[in-house]
């Protein structure tokens, strides 16, 4: 089976202002690597639809959709907080990012695809339940799993996040929720300035120090991912793929290449296949250095594809 590619247009109208990292020209560097990879003629390309009201407030407040929705400009930007902004264009982007999860989990569930890839802006992993944050702000993967299981029945979902900055919007929703699995690996400190403590036995955090490299990341994967993945037994995983604990990339200071990506993807793989009938849906956070992000998203597709 095909792996689905999933976008939308309304992902290049989201911009927060000149210079401002995370920048539409980053979904440009993914999709042309696909291509100059030789990797997109074995994508399925879907269009996100939009998530609905009910699909985002399965773990986001009410009031905070409100408050989403009455900053959304008619013109200019309007500042969430100093790194987080929305333009006309950002609240329909946002919907159609968690669409594209949603979407994803469908495919799977309905083996229309082995796997997904959600090419989406803005990132979504450090919206809370009533908080947006961090170029976030709606929590896509998060909305996709709580889509899993409300509405295909799965009683086992795994979030891995490796992203290098810690998903605490993911821990914020999921925390005690004994139905999902969030693993994720991230350079402490750094923003958001907190995880390095389990605040939940279905919670497993492994901060790393700035310099860590494939070494660090492989033994974090290995010792503390793989065995609680094993004992949880996830029914689907989902990956908040971000690609920015790249050795080239400027906002952070750990040292992973493509080939970490690939072998951590192939990890997640092979669980998948004894788990959850290969279902992964991974969905597009961090990654600010263009050649590195495309090189990096790549290579994590291209294992999928292989399977």
């Amino acid at each position: 089976m095909p792996v689905a590619f999933i976008t939308h247009p309304s992902f290049l109208l989201h911009e927060m202002g000149p210079y401002h990292p995370e920048c539409p020209e980053r979904l440009m560097a993914v999709g042309d690597r696909m291509i100059a990879a030789g990797i997109d003629p074995y994508l399925r390309h879907y269009t996100a639809p939009a998530a609905t009201r009910e699909q985002i407030a399965r773990v986001h407040a009410a009031s905070f959709i409100d408050e989403v929705e009455a900053a959304s400009p008619e013109a200019g930007l309007h500042y969430i907080d100093p790194d987080t902004a929305l333009n006309p264009h950002s609240l329909t982007a946002a919907r159609h990012a968690a669409g594209a999860v949603v979407m994803g989990v469908d495919l799977v569930m309905r083996n229309e695809c082995a796997t997904a890839f959600c090419a989406v802006r803005p990132p979504g992993h450090h919206a809370e339940r009533r908080r947006a944050m961090g170029f976030c702000l709606f929590n896509s993967v998060a909305i996709g799993a709580a889509h899993a299981l409300a509405e295909h029945g799965l009683s086992r979902v795994a979030v891995v996040d490796f992203d290098v900055h810690h998903g605490n919007g993911t821990e914020d929703i999921f925390q005690g929720d004994p139905r999902v699995l969030m693993v994720g690996t991230f350079q402490h400190p750094l923003y958001p300035y907190c995880g390095f403590e389990d605040p939940a036995p279905n919670m497993v955090n492994v901060p790393l120090q700035a310099g860590a490299g494939s070494e660090d990341f492989r033994s974090a994967v290995v010792e503390r991912w793989l065995p609680t993945l094993e004992k949880f037994k996830p029914q689907m995983i989902l990956v908040s793929a971000g690609f920015d604990a790249h050795r080239e990339d400027p906002l952070a200071g750990l040292k992973l290449t493509e080939a970490d990506y690939a072998w951590v993807t192939h990890e997640l793989v092979k669980v998948a296949a004894r788990h959850a009938d290969r279902r992964i849906v991974s969905s597009l956070e961090g990654g600010y250095a263009l050649s590195a992000l495309g090189r990096s998203a790549a290579e994590h597709v291209r294992v999928l594809v292989e399977g």
